[in-house]
């Protein structure tokens, strides 16, 4: 089974829908919090719904199961270079809380989970996919550039 993840940050709209198709990605899997702020651009939830179904033919799914509490994400980014180690711990105890593994895999499968972050080092796609992956067992991970 293969888990993508791309964040949207730093791409213009045709690199992102182009890398996704080219990826061969069957459901974008929107995991922001947010996915309305005028900041998100071309990735706001309706507008990015449409134009991934009529670009590239991928249906859109948001799990805001699989996105960080308001309170997580506000008390990491309030921080002047925010404390990455407690925000992943206090991450995984949600995901742990909230028995992600449990997510139906025909939704992840050839699935791309959707964030803002440029790079997954530090965005909780990375975290969500590492710890399917380690639920799972049978995943790869795709990170998109």
């Amino acid at each position: 089974m293969r888990i993508f993840t791309i964040g949207f940050t730093k791409k213009s709209a045709e690199v992102f829908f182009t890398r996704l198709q080219n990826a061969g990605v069957k459901r974008l899997v929107d995991v922001r919090l947010n996915n309305i702020s005028q900041l998100a651009g071309f990735t706001k939830k309706d507008d990015l719904r449409y134009f991934l179904k009529a670009i590239c033919n991928i249906e859109y799914v948001h799990l805001p199961e699989l996105a960080p509490t308001a309170e997580i994400l506000d008390a990491y980014k309030k921080q002047k270079n925010g404390d990455w180690d407690l925000y992943e711990r206090r991450f995984l105890d949600l995901m742990r809380s909230r028995q992600v593994e449990n997510t139906p895999r025909e939704i992840l499968a050839d699935g791309c989970l959707l964030c803002s972050e440029e790079k997954p080092l530090h965005c909780h796609r990375r975290l969500v996919a590492e710890y399917l992956k380690g639920h799972w067992g049978d995943v790869e991970i795709d990170h998109i550039p």
